[in-house]
């Protein structure tokens, strides 16, 4: 294809950084699907309206900022997944420096929000230490190889089920499958030994806070640029999109703006809710609310009866925050997607990448549970909210992440090489 039918790529301190080859240039996108946008849109309008109406102005915001969650991740495609593979895998660090925007843009406007006091609907924002232990690191170890197995994160699982990739319902499943064993074995895998959580503010101030995480994450950035010069890395891959304005609506967008646009919908949930953003508490509460369908009783468990968990059984869940996001981000992919000519469903999946999907799932399930969240509450969250936890988090991941590169090709899954084309 001539170059002069692609948009050109924008190129910062965040992005720039050798590669073994150019950046493959971008295909247009597909006509629009309008089936699914029609059905996407009618069913994003109608729950909107539902919750808005019945629930409350509160509780349908949230859904309205999931809807526009699902859109900027799968608008910019944004990985956490992939940049922790292309990094371990090949060193390309572009993806580990979108993160370290993502992550200093949640931490100014959060440290903004709770630093002030400033909070809607009555709220007040608070930030919250993770404690510090080995349910933390075993959780985020298990959780990142379930990334690498199950092909998505938590946030990436939502959109890209929404975006009708077949394989990540399968991904899905085993989320909650893997969310409701932790939930039934809860007197086994509570308790292991851990110490307090450290939240910087609570030591140096939100300002303090605030310059200390920024000052980590640039080092980051430096850090990626210095290994990604050493080892000179296939370029990442470029998704297919549309040009001039139609590309806000229709086209891929750089990950750098995607990472801008998800810091302020992360802070935005912080003003509406009180709380950061989180995804996985949601898959334990369904699997709840599915058994106690077909009979059983969940409730009865030891962790659906802690006071927090037992009321939020007892609701509705389009009063739980983490349903109302995920719904949305489920949504508003579709509806993206949709739109970009991207929707579609794969018939055929190979019996290994199911097999890989559904134990990453479960993997994540467990992760994300005994480590108190995953890579949203967990790492966005923490190290957005100054919280010690979040930084060790993302370090296991890291480890389980290369653990997870090793065990790809038992499933037939690829794993990035020096000598790709890209990564």
């Amino acid at each position: 294809m001539s170059t002069d039918t692609d948009p050109t790529p924008v190129r910062t301190f965040l992005t720039t950084s050798p590669t073994s080859g150019p950046a493959p240039h971008r295909e247009p996108e597909g006509p629009v699907r309008p089936v699914p946008l029609v059905v996407a849109g009618i069913g994003a309008l109608a729950l909107a309206w539902y919750v808005w109406s019945v629930h409350g102005a509160q509780f349908g915001a949230l859904l309205v900022i999931g809807l526009l969650l699902g859109a900027a991740l799968f608008h910019s495609r944004f990985g956490f997944t992939s940049a922790w593979r292309q990094l371990i895998g090949v060193g390309n660090g572009e993806g580990l420096r979108a993160h370290t925007l993502l992550l200093g843009t949640a931490a100014t406007l959060i440290a903004l929000v709770i630093g002030t006091g400033t909070g809607l609907f009555g709220t007040t924002p608070e930030a919250s230490a993770g404690p510090i232990g080995l349910a933390l690191f075993v959780g985020a170890t298990l959780f990142a190889i379930g990334m690498q197995l199950g092909g998505a994160c938590a946030s990436g699982t939502l959109f890209a089920v929404g975006s009708g990739q077949s394989t990540i319902v399968l991904t899905l499943g085993g989320f909650v499958i893997g969310s409701v064993l932790y939930t039934f074995a809860f007197p086994v895998l509570d308790g292991w030994p851990a110490v307090p959580g450290v939240l910087l503010s609570d030591h140096v101030g939100w300002f303090g806070s605030w310059a200390i995480t920024l000052a980590v994450l640039l080092l980051i950035v430096v850090a990626t640029r210095v290994v990604q010069a050493r080892r000179n890395p296939p370029p990442v891959g470029t998704p297919p999109t549309a040009r001039g304005v139609a590309r806000v609506f229709r086209g891929s967008w750089p990950m750098l703006v995607g990472a801008l646009v998800l810091g302020v919908l992360a802070a935005a949930v912080v003003l509406v809710s009180g709380g950061i953003w989180g995804v996985t508490t949601a898959f334990a509460l369904w699997g709840a609310k599915l058994l106690q369908l077909i009979g059983l009783h969940p409730e009865t468990w030891d962790f659906w009866q802690q006071p927090r968990f037992a009321e939020m059984l007892s609701d509705s869940v389009w009063t739980e925050k983490t349903t109302l996001t995920n719904v949305g981000i489920i949504l508003g992919a579709a509806v993206a997607a949709a739109a970009a000519g991207a929707w579609k469903i794969r018939a055929e999946i190979p019996w290994r990448t199911a097999v890989a999907a559904v134990l990453g799932g479960v993997l994540m399930g467990l992760g994300a549970r005994l480590a108190g969240g995953c890579n949203i509450g967990a790492y966005l969250g923490g190290i957005s909210t100054g919280s010690l936890h979040g930084w060790l988090w993302g370090a296991f991941a890291l480890f389980g992440t290369w653990v997870g590169i090793k065990l790809r090709p038992l499933f037939g899954l690829g794993v990035p090489r020096p000598s790709d084309g890209v990564c």
